[in-house]
C-alpha cells in the first residue's frame, strides 16, 4: 500500500471574526507520488486549504500530516519537505534569478555547493539561464512564472504545492511549465495543483478533487470520474457538480 504524502484528519478552520466555518470535519489523502488537482468556484476555499496544507494558515482543528510528519508540531522538518509555488510572485523584484535561488536555497538549509549546482541546473531548464544576471522586475509575465518555479523546487522537495502556476503566461511558457512539472513528478515529487485553467488540469494531473463551500464533493481519479458522470473533460465534470449559476462574486 502507498504511504501518504498530504493526510487531512477533520479539519477544522475559520478566519478569525468570521461566524462560518470555512472547514468542518474535512478528510483528504494524497498519496506519494500522484499528479492531484484540487478544483472549485470561486470562493469553495482552494487557496485556504492549501495554505493550511503549507502552514501558512493555523487551523484549529484536526490535524495536517505531510510524509508523516503533524504540519503544526514539526515546523522545521515540514519545511524542508515541501516547495510551495504560490499565486503571487514570491521573489525579490530587484534581485536577479540568480541570487533569489541563492537567497531561497540558503533560507531552505542548502549548502553552497548544492545551491550553485541547483540553480544552474534550473536555470537551464527553465530557459533563464540568459538572463541569470538580470533583474526579475524587466521581465516578462512568463519569465516571472518560471522564476517563482524555480524557487519552489530550489531545495528538491518531495511534495509540491502549486497555486495557479500558469496564471497570465502564453501557450509555450504554459506548456513548458506542464512539461518540467510532469518531470518532476516522474522521478518522484508528488504535485498537489490548483488552477482555474481546466484543461491544463485534465493534461496534468490523473486524480482530483472537487472542493464547494469547504467541503469535498467528489475525490477519485480523473478518467474514473468523467466515465461515471458521462463527461467527456473537466470543465464538462465541473459545471456538472458544482451548477451553472454565477461564482464570482
Amino acid at each position: 500500500m502507498s504511504n501518504a504524502a498530504v493526510s487531512i484528519e477533520k479539519l477544522g478552520f475559520k478566519y478569525p471574526g468570521q461566524a462560518a466555518d470555512c472547514f468542518n470535519n474535512l478528510s483528504l489523502t494524497i498519496t506519494e507520488g500522484e499528479r492531484f488537482g484540487l478544483f472549485g468556484p470561486n470562493g469553495a476555499g482552494k487557496t485556504t486549504l492549501m495554505n493550511c496544507m503549507t502552514g501558512l494558515l493555523s487551523y484549529q482543528q484536526g490535524n495536517i500530516k505531510l510524509s508523516g510528519l503533524e504540519v503544526k508540531t514539526n515546523r522545521k522538518q515540514i519545511n524542508k519537505l515541501f516547495g510551495f509555488v504560490p499565486q503571487d510572485f514570491s521573489f525579490y523584484q530587484e534581485l536577479s534569478p540568480i541570487e533569489n535561488l541563492y537567497f531561497f536555497g540558503a533560507w531552505s538549509g542548502m549548502n553552497k555547493s548544492s545551491i550553485k549546482r541547483k540553480s544552474g541546473e534550473l536555470l537551464e531548464v527553465l530557459g533563464l539561464a540568459d538572463v541569470r544576471n538580470k533583474a526579475v522586475q524587466k521581465f516578462s509575465g512568463g519569465m516571472k512564472r518560471r522564476v517563482n518555479l524555480a524557487i519552489g523546487v530550489i531545495h528538491d522537495p518531495k511534495i509540491l504545492f502549486l497555486d495557479e502556476p500558469t496564471v497570465g503566461v502564453d501557450i509555450h511558457t504554459r506548456q513548458a511549465i506542464i512539461s518540467y512539472l510532469k518531470d518532476l513528478n516522474s522521478k518522484g515529487t508528488t504535485l498537489v495543483y490548483t488552477s482555474h485553467q481546466l484543461s491544463e488540469a485534465e493534461d496534468l494531473c490523473t486524480k482530483i478533487a472537487l472542493i464547494d463551500d469547504g467541503k469535498i464533493i467528489v475525490n477519485d481519479s480523473l478518467d474514473k470520474l468523467l466515465m461515471e458522470h458521462k463527461e467527456d473533460g473537466l470543465e464538462g465534470l465541473f459545471i456538472n457538480l458544482t451548477g451553472k449559476s454565477y461564482r464570482d462574486s
